[in-house]
């Protein structure tokens, strides 16, 4: 198996041979006070990205969001989600769950921080199940092998 320290310099291979220009990285400083605005940590290999390749913008078609800055950030759209799921009668978007790529149509990829393996999800709010419930779920292999 492979560690962080490992896939890391091959991510950001990949991101810098796919992308024109790449955002600066985010400063340590930076993903703490990100992990202390959310509540919890981010998992060790999207920090490592986040620190060590860049803020976001790379990713295969659409792109990791970024974690700091203006606009759209990891934080910003996990308090939009929570938010938004908490005004309805069946809240759908649980504690931790943070979304990190925004894959079009209301759909998202997001890394279940509070999981021992911050297992990758997709949110697919389009496929409701017959009671009218969004769920989050699995990608499927050839889902889940895109995710960056």
């Amino acid at each position: 198996m492979k560690t962080v320290e490992d896939l890391v310099p091959h991510v950001a291979a990949k991101a810098r041979a796919t992308s024109r220009t790449l955002p600066p990285v985010a400063g340590a400083e930076e993903v703490t006070s990100a992990e202390a605005a959310l509540g919890f940590p981010l998992p060790p290999l999207l920090a490592s990205r986040y620190r060590e390749v860049a803020n976001g913008g790379f990713g295969p078609d659409y792109q990791l969001l970024p974690l700091v800055g203006t606009g759209r950030t990891v934080p910003s759209e996990y308090r939009s989600e929570r938010s938004a799921s908490a005004e309805g009668e069946t809240p759908y978007w649980p504690v931790g769950v943070l979304p990190i790529l925004d894959w079009g149509c209301a759909m998202y990829a997001a890394a279940d921080c509070h999981s021992e393996t911050a297992q990758v999800l997709l949110f697919e709010p389009n496929a409701m199940t017959d009671d009218g419930a969004h769920r989050l779920r699995r990608p499927r292999a050839r889902t889940c092998a895109t995710v960056p």
